[in-house]
């Protein structure tokens, strides 16, 4: 760097489920520190994905999805999103074009949810009207006036987070509105998860890539044993927990082959992220009511009591 002032701070992406939240985290960071699939919800915590660019980091923190909350997860899952926005330096509102231009269901729902967050937090945020790719230039226009006038947003991006149409343009907006200060992270560090919950996500978004069809959200990923090995490899033990019998033949698949692929895939990426050899091994043991559990919600680093 120059004798430029270094510049630091947090950017909140908020917004309803499988806007592209993550999607975009992974596309200003340049790396996935986020787990993206066709489920939505999966997002269950805070995710950290350092972005620089110039002189400036921006620490941006993927929060969990704004719904309806129905469960006690869900209702933490909010909390946290509302959290990260309340803390952070700016926020980004990522909205599905083609999801809000259908003019009902609960994307559309959920969009005016967080508008009416916003309001009620007395918060402004960035609008990034997601997936552009999809949508017809004019329609896009529209969009983009009607949401701007609820009075909530400071400025309107349009982009396409899947092939990174337009974020460019993001990023040094969020870049700009960091205020001076030291990084908060090393150069070199692009996400503040220990490595024990990275992997676990990296399961557990393979295990929804997999199985997304036929098995509900009612399950979790955990890193029991993370031992160095002496010839520099890691050896990984992982267990999924589900909450009912029938969903347990669902993972582990007709002899074995469903968990098989999902053992090889979260290896494969794994290896990649850490530069070194992996023997991950993966167990599935049913525990009904997981998602009620205070210990399971303090290892996502959510609130129980909310």
């Amino acid at each position: 760097m120059s004798d430029t002032p270094t510049r630091a701070g947090f950017a909140a992406i908020i917004g309803a489920p499988n806007a592209g939240k993550s999607t975009l985290v992974n596309a200003l960071v340049g790396r996935k520190v986020s787990i993206v699939t066709p489920k939505v919800q999966t997002t269950r915590f805070q995710i950290r994905g350092v972005m620089l660019r110039g002189s400036a980091q921006v620490v941006l923190v993927d929060t969990p999805g704004v719904f309806r909350p129905r469960r006690r997860l869900d209702r933490a899952m909010v909390a946290a999103a509302w959290d990260g926005a309340s803390e952070a330096d700016i926020i980004v509102h990522v909205v599905d074009a083609p999801a809000q231009l259908k003019g009902s269901g609960k994307s559309v729902e959920d969009v005016e949810r967080v508008i009416e967050g916003l309001k009620t937090h007395d918060l402004k945020a960035i609008l990034a009207i997601n997936k552009i790719d999809l949508v017809k230039r004019e329609a896009l226009l529209e969009l983009s006036r009607q949401l701007y006038e609820t009075g909530v947003y400071t400025d309107v991006f349009m982009i396409s987070a899947s092939n990174g149409d337009r974020t460019d343009d993001l990023a040094q907006a969020l870049a700009d509105a960091m205020p001076e200060s030291p990084w908060l992270y090393p150069e070199d560090q692009i996400a503040d998860l220990p490595e024990r919950m990275l992997a676990a996500e990296v399961t557990r978004e393979k295990l929804y890539l997999r199985v997304h069809e036929e098995l509900p959200y009612a399950l979790t990923v955990e890193t029991e044993s993370w031992k160095e090995q002496k010839d520099g490899s890691v050896r990984i033990e992982q267990t999924v927990y589900v909450e009912r019998d029938g969903h347990k033949p669902i993972i582990i698949g007709k002899g074995g082959a469903t968990l098989r692929w999902v053992g090889e895939h979260a290896r494969q990426e794994l290896e990649a992220d850490l530069g070194r050899r992996v023997h991950l091994f993966l167990h599935v043991k049913v525990r009904p009511g997981w998602s009620e559990e205070r210990a399971r919600f303090s290892a996502l680093g959510l609130e129980f009591d909310v």
